[in-house]
């Protein structure tokens, strides 16, 4: 038996943002708390975004760390709970969409945080009370504006996924203009965090039709225009199906991910280093795919045919060369990551929640193997 179950509702185009004080309105929410993170909490966007929901005074948190942590979350709640918030508006890229959703956990429920993880048996812990969350990328990748879950490093260090139905914001307010200014560094790695949902959600074992067929379609899109946003990022049409393509990676976390995700995610919970998660997961998706190649042959031959591999190319291949005409880090070892760290790192794996929806099971010596390839 399959229980599929889609998903939220998305304003997407360009001068979607237009909408927000219409949705503000339908969502109820009379005094919200903006999340978003300190370099665009100086710019224009922001200010202008804010001019639109002037009228509802709202509490503003602009220090969302590049990967959210409890501490962050903690601060936030009690920036919402003091000013009598009843809603987020979340602003940026997948660390603030994602604290946004720890912020509107963690003021709606008793903590400590920790309980609520997937992995610690929160997921029935999680209820409606969740506050309404409005959330509205800046960054064409993660797909956490439509996504269930967010990730977030807690206290002790460990990174863990806090997953819901409740968590999905209530509006994704897509509009690819905010992309526009994005770097081509940032580009490219958050593209390849699209690019690799799309990938490692169809690869899943579980059985999701629907969201295949979005997975796939995403696949095509990131692949074909990642390139051409990289190197023109005023390019309306890239940025568009960027965006998209990103959108459809979150649509299809429903089917799970897998061990490129089982992989960065403790790395980007490492407190000495800070490293990008859709920078890790470009660097270690060839490495997998390889891996994964035998259980999963069939449907590594449709996303091939699906995105233009050339015929005497494998996937892993064609992603490897596409990283590093995007520029990309080739090596764990090249970003900082050292030796030592890879016992936590292997365990983390092993305990991560994307472990499970890996089309080859997998142990611990695996993941030795694993890390061992891309360090």
């Amino acid at each position: 038996m399959a229980t599929i179950n889609y998903l939220t509702r998305i304003e997407f185009d360009f001068g979607s943002t237009k909408l927000l004080p219409s949705l503000v309105s339908e969502l109820g929410i009379q005094k919200p708390l903006i999340v978003t993170d300190p370099y665009l909490a100086k710019s224009d966007m922001l200010r202008d975004l804010i001019k639109l929901i002037d009228h509802t005074k709202p509490e503003l948190f602009a220090n969302t760390p590049q990967n959210p942590n409890e501490e962050a979350v903690k601060l936030a709640a009690s920036i919402y709970q003091s000013g009598h918030c009843d809603g987020i508006i979340a602003v940026g890229g997948g660390s603030s969409i994602d604290l946004a959703k720890g912020v509107a956990l963690l003021a709606t429920h008793d903590g400590p945080l920790a309980q609520y993880a997937l992995i610690l048996g929160g997921l029935h812990k999680i209820t409606s009370k969740v506050a309404p969350v409005i959330a509205i990328p800046t960054t064409a990748g993660t797909g956490s504006e439509v996504g269930r879950g967010a990730l977030i490093t807690l206290d002790d260090g460990r990174k863990l996924g806090f997953i819901s139905p409740y968590l999905i914001p209530k509006i994704a307010l897509c509009d690819p203009q905010l992309t526009i200014s994005l770097p081509p560094r940032l580009t490219a790695a958050t593209g390849m965090d699209a690019l690799t949902h799309c990938i490692e959600t169809f690869l899943s074992p579980k059985i999701n039709p629907p969201a295949d067929a979005i997975a796939l379609d995403g696949a095509k899109r990131a692949a074909r225009w990642i390139e051409i946003a990289y190197q023109d990022g005023r390019n309306t049409e890239a940025r568009w199906n960027m965006m998209m393509a990103s959108l459809q990676g979150g649509l299809t976390f429903q089917k799970g991910l897998g061990a490129v995700h089982s992989m960065s995610h403790p790395l980007g919970g490492l407190k000495n280093i800070t490293l990008h998660h859709g920078t890790l997961n470009a660097l270690i998706l060839p490495a997998v795919l390889r891996f994964n190649r035998e259980f999963c042959a069939e449907k590594l031959l449709a996303i091939e045919q699906a995105i233009g591999v050339p015929t005497n190319m494998r996937l892993e291949d064609f992603i490897s060369e596409l990283n590093q005409r995007l520029d990309l880090p080739q090596s764990l070892s090249e970003i900082g990551v050292t030796q030592d760290m890879l016992p936590k790192m292997i365990e983390g794996a092993c305990n991560d929640h994307s472990t499970a929806s890996n089309p080859r099971p997998l142990t611990e010596q695996d993941f030795v193997h694993l890390f061992e390839q891309v360090f």
